[in-house]
């Protein structure tokens, strides 16, 4: 287990390393930034659970996570999918909004309006 200073002063090396926590949790410290991490078994594969970049997640959020999704292991669900279908369900509600579908139809009558009715339409 490690500290938020020592999070703080990880510094990008010429390859990826990882500062490990408990439980499968750990930062992947690269060139590009830090990301957090847990390492699971679900069915008897490896799993590697993506819980967000640091310091939009601090130390404490990524081990509330980790607890989150060790819970759901404990039920017998992959976070892991879990995370997927609710990012696609998000994705999914976000096109089907009254605002999108009613841009997306207004895009289509451009060839049929002229460009007045365009305007006092939208």
């Amino acid at each position: 287990m490690f500290t938020d200073i020592a999070i703080r002063n990880a510094q990008a090396r010429d390859k990826p390393y990882k500062l490990t926590d408990s439980g499968g949790l750990y930062l992947l410290v690269n060139s590009v930034g830090k990301y957090w991490r847990m390492n699971s078994r679900y069915a008897g594969k490896q799993k590697t659970l993506a819980i967000g970049a640091y310091p939009a997640i601090t130390l404490s959020a990524a081990r509330k996570k980790r607890d989150e999704a060790r819970n759901l292991l404990i039920k017998d669900i992959d976070p892991v999918m879990v995370q997927a279908v609710n990012k696609q369900a998000k994705n999914h509600a976000h096109e089907n909004t009254f605002q999108v579908i009613a841009l997306e139809w207004h895009i289509k009558q451009l060839t049929n309006w002229a460009e007045s009715t365009l305007e006092n339409i939208k």
